[in-house]
């Protein structure tokens, strides 16, 4: 593709050489760049594009799109100057890939909780009707059955364009995406088509980056007030910022709720650990589900799927065959009637969701183990209100490790037993080895009652020191319980 064309959806300040040399590929890492690739100098969080600009061009970069033409620019590479490279870069890498949501509905999911829930159940449910699915995800990308690793929730740009590229072309009519505040933020959605949006929920995370709540909450809404006026955006009227979400977007806003009138509406009719007996829009279903906080989820899925043309009945069917996603309240029996819940929970609302969820099954009649950490690296102010909401609604609470990365994991203890009382202290072990917490939990526990071990879930790995270690909760439980 000549880079004249690749330029379509940008309107560049200056091009400086050949409009009309070709392009073979775009990448915004210069370790990445092959000859005829176009690089794309993006001023980052944590490095600007710009100083690598020679190293691309060594690499054989033919062009390069940039805020600023460095004095010494060989005359041999065409330079494109912009105003906001991270704005320009999805809008270049779309057009490269084909415009690949041109092809294919994609529906993007947003909030603090339950993003993972809800685009993976769509993605499972779509492929039972028959087509075709892509599912972009923090747990793994899909391509229909292939599975694609994935290290964040949202790619960059162009590793998203090129994922979703490969979706059309290998005949996908759908695609569930994450969309985290993050990739809205940094434009990484940019020149994306939405067929539609659906808003979870939200409460404080990742305030390391985005300061304040207000700016986490603009993030998320940045991405209603993108959608186009074909598309839907569904919304969660059980949360207090479900209508901020959507006041500025040009789609058509549906409702979901659990509690008051909206266009799709869920209760429960009977719970136990084996799952939900549920109304939604007075019918009746039986879900592998529990807790109040699902059926928030299963909602929104069963709004989209009704937004997309299916059929309310086909829904409902396919619903009650659906299984939890891997990591989230998955459920784990001893042979002595012990219950262990491994859940990714690593909010202070998720926490609140999941043991609230625990103890609407238990109704009084058995105990609450609590096995939790914090992340390192990460928003600090959270850290002593996870403690506090998990003494809250435990009998007993085991503080240990979660991802403590670079940081001392004693230190990220201590921030959260920071938020404790003298008299709550009388619930909590510290054990800084996660799996010794662990098992820990697990001893203490008698039949009937329920260990939750929160924060990793899916993940199947610790990071200390900055290095990857093997560790599954789920295998550490399962031995514990001799299993």
């Amino acid at each position: 593709m000549k880079l004249i064309e690749v330029l379509a959806k940008i309107t560049p300040e200056h091009i400086k050489g050949n409009a009309d040399v070709e392009i073979t590929g775009i990448n915004i890492d210069s370790r990445q760049i092959k000859p005829g690739h176009l690089f794309v100098a993006v001023k980052g969080t944590q490095t600007d594009g710009h100083t690598y600009i020679g190293k691309a061009i060594e690499n054989g970069a033919v062009a390069v799109l940039c805020e600023s033409i460095p004095a010494d620019a060989p005359t041999n590479v065409t330079y494109v100057l912009v105003n906001d490279s991270e704005d320009a870069v999805g809008k270049v890498a779309t057009v490269f890939y084909g415009d690949p949501t041109s092809k294919l509905d994609l529906v993007g999911v947003t909030g603090t909780n339950g993003k993972t829930t809800i685009a993976t159940l769509l993605y499972n449910m779509f492929r039972q009707m028959g087509y075709k699915v892509g599912l972009v995800s923090t747990v793994c990308n899909y391509i229909d059955g292939e599975a694609i690793p994935t290290e964040h929730t949202t790619p960059d740009p162009i590793t998203l364009n090129a994922l979703l590229g490969r979706m059309a072309d290998e005949g996908c009519k759908y695609a569930f995406m994450e969309v985290s505040s993050h990739s809205v933020a940094q434009k990484r959605i940019g020149g994306l088509k939405f067929r539609g949006g659906i808003f979870t929920n939200l409460t404080r995370d990742h305030l390391d980056y985005h300061k304040t709540v207000e700016n986490y909450r603009d993030a998320k809404k940045g991405f209603f007030d993108g959608l186009g006026k074909d598309a839907f955006a569904i919304t969660n009227l059980d949360d207090k910022n479900g209508m901020i979400m959507v006041q500025n977007t040009k789609a058509k806003v549906m409702t979901y709720s659990t509690r008051t009138l909206a266009d799709f509406k869920g209760k429960i009719l009977e719970m136990g650990f084996d799952g939900m007996h549920l109304d939604i829009n007075n019918k009746e279903v039986h879900v592998t589900f529990i807790g109040k906080f699902n059926v928030s989820n299963l909602l929104a899925v069963y709004g989209a799927a009704c937004m997309l043309g299916k059929e309310p009945e086909e829904i409902l069917i396919i619903l009650s065959s659906l299984r939890s996603v891997n990591g989230r309240f998955d459920a784990i029996r001893s042979v002595d009637g012990k219950t262990a819940i491994v859940d990714y929970a690593h909010t202070p609302d998720a926490l609140v969701n999941v043991l609230n969820a625990i103890h609407e099954v238990l109704d009084g009649k058995g105990q609450v183990i609590t096995v939790v950490g914090a992340g390192g690296n990460r928003d600090k102010g959270k850290r002593p209100i996870m403690a506090q909401e998990s003494v809250k609604r435990s009998d007993k609470v085991v503080i240990t490790s979660d991802n403590p990365r670079f940081e001392e994991p004693q230190d990220i203890i201590n921030d959260m037993l920071a938020g404790l009382t003298p008299e709550e202290m009388r619930k909590v072990i510290t054990i800084v080895d996660r799996k010794e917490g662990i098992r820990t939990a697990c001893m203490l526990a008698q039949t009937g009652d329920v260990i939750l071990v929160a924060g990793k879930g899916h993940e199947d790995y610790q990071i200390i020191k900055g290095v990857k270690y093997h560790f599954d909760d789920h295998e550490v439980i399962r031995e514990a319980f001799g299993l």
